[in-house]
């Protein structure tokens, strides 16, 4: 029964899931993931630690690491003021080159549906020597951690998402740019996808709505952190 719902039991192909947004299944390899949860394990180490950010006094449900800047609802500070003063670390070299390499992918795909014109990518901002993120939020997801549909709205900057996942399985909602209702569609982000949303996707609602415990593959496990998954997520802020 359970084979039934491994990730392998559904379609895993890239695909644009909407204008402006793309599913790359599969992006990162065994070793590509192992180092970056390893790279986690460093960034645990502070100057800041992983921490629950508060909305409208409430802590959310996933804890976060930012690099490069340190993410309030609302604006981005170098240092953490809500958690303990100190400076974020920075935005990694690697990362961004990491980020090119996802939005020429996504660009790929784009260039190979015949249900858009030839310069849909470049017009979704998937041009990936223009793509300068400078921003990472990096979140934690335990067993019962969600995050509910949101936009992210709080950059300067129109350019894409790109996102990274890795541990285990999650349901993640992409919706509409309207509200948070429908349309949108479950998509099951496992250990090593990526996904872009870029130009008339960027402000799309988008949320997690389960994690499927258990789910990851040996490279991907999270078992020093009690399994559950990380999320990365690059943005480019337009501050300075």
């Amino acid at each position: 029964m359970e084979s039934l719902f491994a990730d392998e039991a559904f379609d895993r192909r890239p695909r644009v899931i909407a204008p402006g947004a793309v599913w790359l299944p599969r992006f990162l390899d065994e070793a590509a993931q192992a180092w970056i949860i390893r790279q986690y394990a460093k960034w645990q180490s502070g100057p800041v630690p992983a921490h629950a950010t508060s909305i409208a006094g409430h802590p959310m449900s996933v804890s976060t690491i930012g690099l490069g800047w340190h993410w309030q609802p609302g604006r981005y500070d170098r240092h953490a003021r809500d958690v303990n003063g100190e400076r974020v670390l920075s935005f990694p070299d690697w990362m961004t080159r990491l980020g090119r390499q996802v939005v020429s992918s996504a660009a790929e795909v784009v260039t190979e549906d015949p249900d858009f014109p030839d310069d849909a990518p470049r017009l979704w901002g998937l041009v990936p020597e223009a793509y300068c993120p400078d921003v990472a939020l990096v979140n934690y997801y335990d067993a019962r951690a969600k995050m509910g549909m949101h936009q992210d709205k709080d950059e300067f900057d129109p350019a894409p998402v790109v996102s990274l996942s890795l541990g285990d399985t999650c349901v993640f909602r992409f919706g509409n740019t309207v509200n948070r209702n429908r349309p949108f569609e479950d998509i099951r982000l496992a250990s090593g996808d990526a996904f872009v949303f870029g130009g008339p996707a960027r402000f799309a609602y988008h949320g997690v709505t389960k994690i499927h415990e258990a789910t990851a593959p040996e490279h991907g496990r999270l078992d020093h952190l009690g399994g559950g998954r990380i999320n990365i997520t690059m943005r480019t802020t337009g501050r300075h």
